[in-house]
């Protein structure tokens, strides 16, 4: 083991050249740079990055356990994050006894009977989209999948139907699309006298904002609001221990970090699922008469071997905090890095192969298997994100036969925050029933 002292810190050893060549390379390909990183270094690495400053990257299972259970009083989420962008009600930004607070009040949707209500939601919206499948032709599913997590959102989160819908469908993915960039480059949020990328995401956030104000007003007015399934309904009643509400800008910010966390790496995870069964010989065919435990088990090793979010980052709040081998001094920004667990062979044999079963009648190992993060900071909408692909994934192999292929694998190409197959998950379907399976 090497490492670096710093006024009584002990840090990972870590590459030496400029601050910016670390961080260009970090960038634009992630996964890669964590893999060399890991070959050279061993399971924890020191890199500097503009965003973040200094970041300790950890792969060893056990200091990832150590990171998720520190209290969020010594470590909590980064400065630099989502937050930035999402506003200040954000689960991204906010912490401590706030975090916990909102975090009371946004749990019970994503349980229970209410995230059953969601179903017939999630299979009308995959079916309305899949009915113009061109058959027998290439095409990427991404854009279609992009389209179904969107709609589900807009509807189940939401509650926004007719011009409310058609301006939400409009604005939120190219809002999104820019504050993801804007939030791993800061810099180009720079005020230019009206223009650019920064000045354009802040007018799409206002009419977000006029919007949303507009869906709470009414609401507000409906006398029939108890009876409602969908999120931003939930909030407008709902009460912290106190018994006062959530502000409006709460819930604006909130219901924006839902979808932002929720639709593109759904999205993005299912174009994945398709990418990966085009190269399962006889898979799909299973599939498509499975019951929910082999698709969930499907599902998490597409998670595994094609993580969308490749880690999950906090930062130090305490003067120091101790973490395996390690002492981090204040403000150090430490990683669990979800690809390089996702490819540990101690924690998954063989762990290029493609293989489902390896969670069949098992629960992952929540401290290795980490795609939707870890600790009180895991995501709220997981439970949610996995039923949707587990609908969504039904629905198309139900209805279509997936055309086998031998090409070689999509590349993953980072769209700012996911990481999505370069082709968009290209597919080839055929209507079941319009001719013999493939």
């Amino acid at each position: 083991m090497t490492a670096t002292a710093l006024a009584g810190a002990v840090l990972p050893d870590g590459p030496r050249s400029p601050r910016l060549v670390q961080a260009v390379q970090f960038a634009t390909a992630r996964g890669k740079a964590m893999r060399r990183l890991r070959r050279r270094y061993g399971s924890a690495f020191t890199i500097q990055s503009l965003a973040m400053g200094r970041m300790v990257m950890l792969a060893d299972p056990a200091e990832v356990r150590e990171l998720f259970q520190t209290s969020p009083e010594l470590a909590d989420t980064a400065d630099a994050n989502l937050g930035s962008v999402l506003g200040p009600g954000s689960f991204f930004a906010i912490t401590g006894d706030e975090h916990r607070r909102q975090r009371k009040l946004l749990t019970p949707p994503f349980h229970g009977r209410r995230l059953r209500a969601y179903e017939q939601i999630i299979e009308s919206e995959t079916e309305r989209e899949t009915a113009s499948w061109p058959e027998g032709q290439a095409f990427p599913v991404m854009p279609s999948t992009m389209r179904i997590t969107l709609n589900v959102i807009l509807r189940a989160v939401f509650g926004a139907d007719g011009a409310e819908l058609d301006e939400l469908r409009d604005l939120l993915p190219k809002a999104v699309k820019i504050g993801s960039i804007l939030a791993v480059l800061p810099i180009v949020r720079r005020d230019l006298g009206g223009f650019g990328p920064g000045a354009r995401f802040d007018r799409y956030r206002r009419r977000y904002d006029e919007i949303v104000d507009g869906l709470i007003d009414r609401a507000q007015r409906d006398p029939a609001l108890g009876d409602r399934d969908d999120i931003l309904a939930m909030l407008v009643q709902s009460r912290y221990d106190d018994g006062s509400p959530m502000t409006r800008s709460q819930i604006a910010d909130q219901l924006l970090t839902l979808l932002t966390a929720g639709h593109e790496t759904t999205a993005t995870t299912l174009a994945w699922a398709i990418e990966r069964l085009r190269r399962q010989p006889g898979l799909p065919e299973r599939l498509a008469g499975a019951d929910d435990a082999l698709l969930d088990a499907t599902l998490m090793e597409v998670q595994r071997v094609r993580p969308v979010v490749e880690l999950t980052a906090r930062q130090v709040r305490a003067e120091s905090l101790s973490i395996g081998r390690w002492v981090l001094p204040r403000g150090t920004v430490v990683t669990a890095c979800i690809a390089l667990l996702h490819e540990d062979p101690a924690l998954f044999p063989d762990p290029e192969r493609f293989d489902p079963e390896r969670f069949a009648g098992s629960r992952a190992d929540m401290y290795g298997w980490i795609p939707f993060g870890g600790g009180v900071r895991r995501c709220i909408g997981a439970a949610f994100a996995s039923l949707e692909m587990r609908i969504v994934l039904r629905t198309i192999l139900r209805d279509f036969v997936l055309e086998p292929t031998t090409d070689a694998p999509e590349r993953p190409h980072s769209r700012g925050i996911a990481v999505a197959p370069a082709q968009g998950g290209t597919a080839i379907v055929h209507r079941r029933g319009t001719r013999q399976d493939v």
